[in-house]
């Protein structure tokens, strides 16, 4: 009897563990230079690619009143110009804008829209990449007094 259970439970876990197997060979591998989206990040509309980790002692977040700000940053083993291209095609499904992105060794992508500003710094460091998320609110632009009318 307790050797039937056993012979039963080790079937199990061996069929189980060939699924899993199973399941890692089916994913698509058509373009493995592509990056992902997380399923959850800490800004929804701020995509980050998966495999990237979160450093919460060098990140902060904060939404009141509708106005969000926060510096987000993540590690993760990658290619600087992959997640390059990850920002330009993710950020603009999210409707944020590409405003420009500079390059000196360094990447740092502008984005805005409504009423607020996103920059991207995405840092190589070896084979991992260290990217810095910076959201918040527009400036106010100044209220341009206009010169007196001479008459």
């Amino acid at each position: 009897m307790i050797r039937r259970v056993f012979i039963v439970i080790v079937s199990v876990c061996c069929f189980v563990g060939f699924l899993g197997c199973v399941a890692l060979k089916s994913k698509d591998t058509t373009n493995p230079a592509l990056l992902e989206p997380q399923a959850i990040g800490k800004f929804s509309d701020v995509p980050v690619p998966v495999g990237f980790k979160l450093i919460p002692q060098e990140s902060y977040c904060f939404e009141a009143s509708g106005v969000r700000m926060g510096l987000l940053r993540y590690h993760g083993k990658g290619n600087a110009d992959l997640v390059v291209n990850f920002y330009r095609e993710q950020m603009a499904m999210y409707n944020w804008n590409l405003l420009n992105i500079i390059e000196y060794g360094q990447r740092m992508m502008n984005f805005d829209r409504e009423a607020e500003t996103c920059i991207v710094n995405i840092s190589p460091k070896g084979s991992a990449v260290d990217i810095t998320i910076a959201v918040g609110p527009k400036s106010q632009s100044p209220v341009k007094k206009g010169k007196p009318v001479v008459k």
